[in-house]
């Protein structure tokens, strides 16, 4: 998930991105590593103690030098690691917005029918934004914001570390809130400014199992979207699962029930008949899977495979064949 942060991250100009990890922290610096953006610089922070996002981000800037820390042109953006639909250009019109108002922090965020579970964004009489509220310690009043805060910033460098210090846990919580340093850049007299997601579903956050394949479902979308538009025919999209790992050549075809995941690689001219499941394969050009199960599997050019193919790890099916119902391992 939080590779998919770093993709919407990889458009806009940035000198390193650094990952803030605690439990598990190998399994999720080996899964980024893996997946980070080709041109993107990941570093790693250990934040050993979970006690809140101000102090995971006191945590992330301590890998910036006291040069990169201390310039007065430099601006660090802070997305949490599970906000997989977030687009690029949303975040590049956060950060337009912050520097062209010279705002000591920009906030991007939402408004929404349900803000329940949310922090509110606070704004004075003038529509200036002045804190933000965690659900939990909201008044009355504002409960009833529908103006939500979604944990996406972008924060002037050097303003950040000396703000962080003023926080405290004071809160239901007992942590260190980010969203309290908007309260202390405003005291201190620098502008704060908010921009509005124009879609708020591409900030949500993913919290249960319900909301991962509600983000699931429309990163599918997305995704189908992209290979239609680049030609390649996918005759039912609401039916098909490619991976955003996977690279299909044009003119391929997938049928519906197809299953396409991990490094998979298929070429031009290519059909993936109806149920389908193909897992890290290369599959060559102008050839057809009909019902095939393969994971690792190597299929030459002009190859003909199934129906009820399975294709072990190492399998090879050279170019030019036909196959009805197979087994192959390596």
């Amino acid at each position: 998930m939080v590779s998919f942060g770093l993709d919407a991250l990889a458009s806009v100009s940035l000198s390193k991105a650094v990952v803030v990890v605690g439990y598990g922290a190998e399994r999720v610096r080996s899964s980024v590593l893996d997946h980070a953006p080709a041109g993107v610089d990941v570093v790693f922070a250990i934040q050993a103690q979970q006690k809140g996002t101000g102090d995971a981000t006191a945590v992330g800037l301590s890998v910036f030098t006291a040069a990169e820390i201390d310039d007065d042109d430099a601006d660090v953006v802070v997305l949490p690691g599970d906000v997989p639909l977030v687009r690029s250009a949303t975040i590049a019109a956060m950060i337009d917005l912050h520097r062209s108002s010279s705002a000591g922090a920009t906030v991007l965020t939402a408004k929404v029918p349900d803000p329940t579970g949310y922090g509110r964004v606070v704004r004075d009489r003038h529509g200036q934004v002045t804190n933000i509220v965690e659900h939990r310690d909201a008044s009355p009043e504002e409960l009833s914001i529908d103006e939500i805060n979604t944990a996406i910033y972008c924060f002037k460098r050097s303003l950040l570390g000396p703000a962080l210090r003023r926080i405290t846990p004071a809160n239901a919580q007992g942590e260190y809130y980010l969203t309290d340093v908007i309260a202390v850049l405003r005291d201190a007299g620098y502008p704060i400014v908010a921009h509005t997601a124009d879609s708020p579903g591409e900030t949500m956050g993913i919290n249960d199992r319900v909301q991962l394949a509600e983000a699931e479902a429309e990163l599918r979308r997305r995704t189908n979207r992209a290979w239609l538009e680049a030609g390649v025919t996918i005759v039912d999209p609401d039916n098909t699962y490619v991976d955003t790992t996977v690279q299909l050549g044009t003119d391929v075809t997938i049928f519906p029930g197809a299953v396409i995941q991990g490094s998979t690689v298929i070429g031009q001219g290519t059909t993936i008949g109806p149920r389908c499941h193909i897992v890290d394969c290369e599959i060559g050009s102008n050839s057809r899977l009909d019902s095939t199960s393969a994971r690792g599997a190597f299929v030459g050019d002009n190859c003909q495979v199934g129906p009820f193919a399975s294709l072990g790890d190492g399998a090879q099916v050279a170019s030019l064949t036909v196959t009805g119902p197979l087994y192959a391992a390596p």
